[in-house]
């Protein structure tokens, strides 16, 4: 029984080994036809090697063969490639091109890492400007009344701070010796000159019409008005106290004109405003000074009066920064016709600023890495490319784009800190690598 078991297992064995030889005969004769047809695909020679590419990364090519920074043997690229094989490699030369840092992402993997896009545009870019400011009186319509000779305020008719008062009213009545003096020779010289400007002798009549020119024009130095002087040449009375008008139209802020007080030409008898038109010294920052500009109109609003919008125009820059705030004041000009505005009232402004046509991009689309900035342009076939780019202002969200972006072009809005990541590893390898 033994002996049968034997010789069956010896029998099996001996027709195994024959199959295989056959099997592996015909199998090798199968690989060597494959191979003699793929190098006839090859116009009959031996094919050329150009360089050597990274299969991970096409865009990596070596001179010579090797092994690849993720440890896989570098792929030779032949003179002559079938259809397929160069179809799968028509991004490498085009690579080959680009930046260092640009990187093809899969769009599996651009999905997985949530890669989203925007188009570029140019955009019409106006931003409010919103600070704070105080209301001050127009410093070209005040009025400063004084007298220009010695004397005595015998009475005022305008009496208290506060008071609205017209150009041409009455302020107050001046006595002054040296006035009632003044008058008394002018009407000595007006009879001097009647009576003598018909002497035979020219020297007498040229020294009496003189006289009263120089008179005339003394009480004229001294504010005293053509018809109070016309009044006088009428009356022939010489006046003891004369009248002072206002000279404007507007508020009494300040008031220094008593009765029965002595005053000078030194003394500031009446700060008179004219609040038709009001001031307001609004804060703006010094790096937007740049964009406001002398003509720009702005808007204002205050606690005092909820709802209501008051529209004026800027009509100075200063020229100084305060030191402390850093911040420059700028001169915004309002009609105010009822007078609801006043002095040292606090305001809300909002000023316009127009920046034109701006490229726009969102600032999580900005790469900051200190020095530079960037974001990733987006090309055909899943290239990311890095651009450095100039910032400008930034705003609501966005950024301006001063160079480096074209309108049209796609950047990654999101997602891209592991295409940065993914980038400045292929940069470092490739800088190891060279």
């Amino acid at each position: 029984m033994l002996h049968k078991i034997v010789r069956t297992l010896v029998l099996l064995a001996a027709i195994a080994l024959a199959v295989g030889v056959t099997f592996s005969g015909r199998v090798s004769a199968i690989f060597q036809h494959e191979h003699s047809a793929s190098q006839k695909t090859t116009a009959g020679t031996e094919r050329k090697v150009l360089y050597w590419y990274d299969a991970m990364n096409p865009q990596h090519h070596y001179n010579k063969p090797g092994k690849a920074p993720d440890g896989m043997d570098l792929v030779p690229q032949y003179a002559k490639e079938n259809s397929a094989r160069a179809a799968t490699n028509t991004a490498a030369p085009e690579m080959a091109k680009m930046p260092a840092g640009t990187v093809k992402i899969a769009p599996d993997k651009q999905q997985l890492i949530g890669v989203r896009t925007e188009i570029v545009a140019r955009q019409s870019l106006v931003r409010s400007v919103r600070t704070t400011g105080q209301l001050t009186s127009d410093e070209t319509k005040l009025a400063h009344v004084h007298v220009k000779i010695n004397g005595f305020i015998d009475k005022a008719y305008v009496d208290y701070i506060g008071q609205l008062v017209k150009k041409g009213q009455p302020l107050f009545t001046l006595y002054s010796p040296d006035l009632v003096a003044t008058e008394e020779e002018y009407l000595i010289a007006k009879r001097g000159a009647k009576n003598l400007g018909t002497s035979e002798f020219a020297e007498v009549s040229q020294g009496s019409q003189s006289l009263l020119r120089s008179t005339r024009e003394r009480l004229k130095l001294w504010d005293i008005s053509d018809e109070q002087i016309k009044k006088l040449d009428e009356t022939g009375e010489v006046t003891r106290t004369l009248t002072f008008y206002s000279p404007v139209s507007g508020f009494v802020t300040d008031r220094k004109a008593f009765p029965q007080t002595a005053v000078t030409p030194d003394m500031d008898l009446y700060l008179i405003s004219d609040l038709s038109t009001i001031w307001v010294n609004a804060d703006v920052y010094e790096y937007e000074v740049p964009f406001v500009k002398v003509g720009q109109t702005a808007d204002m609003q205050l606690s005092y009066y909820a709802g209501k919008t008051y529209t004026g125009k800027i009509t100075y820059i200063y020229p100084t920064v305060d030191s402390v705030s850093r911040t420059v004041k700028v001169r915004i000009e309002f009609p105010n016709p009822n007078f609801e505005l006043k002095p040292q009232m606090f305001a809300n402004v909002q000023l316009k600023i127009n920046y034109g046509k701006q490229i726009l991009v969102p600032q999580e689309a900005v790469m900051d890495s200190g020095d530079k900035q960037y974001v990733f342009v987006v090309h055909e076939g899943g290239v990311f490319e890095p651009r450095t780019i100039q910032m400008g202002a930034k705003l609501e969200g966005k950024v301006v784009v001063l160079s480096g972006l074209s309108a049209g072009e796609t950047i990654v809005t999101s997602g891209n800190f592991l295409i940065d990541s993914e980038s400045r590893l292929k940069s470092a390898m490739s800088g190891m690598q060279h």
